[in-house]
């Protein structure tokens, strides 16, 4: 019978973040003692093996060799590889991915429960694990580590800063140093130059970013891609008072009156910004009456790989078309 290992349950918003995104970068990841990992340098010369690189769990990882195939555990390290040009290795990802199209024809190894015998069957050089992964999968991972397979434990990232690192550190692991340092220069610059149109908005919107609906209303706080996001382009995020993904009473929403109701559930709940709008109290709120409500792709703000500047200048475009659509 083949072992399924599952990570540690994640309850509340990660489990509405999950669905919504296909992704698992929003399971929090369970208190545990470990030493703090060395961060890598956003920028690399160039690839050399063998090369030792200290993963999340504090453990140095040494690669031999440059990885030939690669099993990748969750959707951002997916989209990164990717873009770094990695996709004919790619051997095998997780349910949960959906991007590149390509990626549909991957064997599948499981989500937040995944398949340790599939994953040794298909023996990948490395396996691209995650942070978000640690706790109860922690033994999982070591499962596969005593196959003789290699798991690098990919850092969370919380901030544009920390996907940059993040993009190094997966350069470092494949030996697509250069195409890192390339990707990381390129998702820079895009950023810099929506925060310099950013700069020419003259007066500040308020802006209410729906994450989840059912069976409580939530939205982002600080500590989040989503209101990075908003300050970047000079947006005011109504829960800004608060940290992390959190519930907020509808009436507290109506309170607010928010100029700008942003919701990313639209992809998997039809008319997500009909039903909106059919709230009680919220005919009085600015967004519905201005019929300022739009569906973005969840993606594209919460999961940290190259999609972030897509998401970004989305962002922009829907709250302030007057300054990044013309």
């Amino acid at each position: 019978m083949e072992k399924i290992w599952k990570f540690g349950a994640a309850a509340g918003m990660a489990a509405i973040v999950l669905a919504g995104c296909g992704d698992e970068e929003a399971a929090p990841v369970e208190d545990q003692e470990t030493e703090t990992p060395a961060e890598p340098p956003t920028e690399v010369a160039e690839a050399e093996f063998p090369v030792t690189l200290v993963d999340a769990m504090g453990d140095e990882v040494v690669i031999e060799e440059e990885p030939e195939s690669f099993v990748s555990m969750i959707p951002s390290n997916t989209e990164i590889a990717y873009e770094l040009g990695l996709g004919e290795k790619m051997v095998g990802v997780s349910d949960f991915d959906n991007y590149p199209e390509e990626v549909a024809d991957l064997e599948k190894i499981g989500g937040q429960e995944f398949n340790v015998e599939k994953i040794i069957s298909l023996q990948p050089d490395m396996v691209l694990a995650h942070e978000s992964g640690l706790g109860m999968g922690t033994d999982g991972y070591q499962q596969l580590r005593d196959a003789g397979l290699n798991v690098f434990v990919v850092e969370n990232a919380e901030t544009f800063d920390e996907v940059y690192e993040t993009i190094s550190t997966i350069g470092q692991v494949s030996g697509a140093v250069e195409a890192a340092n390339g990707l990381i220069e390129e998702m820079e610059v895009q950023v810099a130059e929506i925060e310099e149109l950013a700069a020419n908005v003259e007066e500040s919107k308020s802006v209410f970013v729906e994450i989840g609906s059912e069976p409580e209303l939530y939205t982002a706080g600080t500590g989040t891609f989503i209101h990075e996001m908003l300050t970047m382009i000079q947006a005011e995020n109504v829960a800004g008072g608060e940290e992390g993904w959190i519930s907020m009473d509808p009436e507290a929403v109506v309170a607010a009156n928010p100029e700008i109701i942003i919701t990313t559930e639209g992809g998997y709940i039809e008319n997500a910004a009909e039903l909106i709008k059919e709230r009680s109290g919220y005919a009085a709120v600015t967004a519905v009456q201005e019929d300022a409500i739009y569906e973005l792709n969840p993606d594209t703000v919460t999961r940290p790989g190259p999609r972030l500047t897509e998401g970004l200048m989305t962002l922009a475009e829907v709250i302030y078309p007057e300054t990044f659509s013309e």
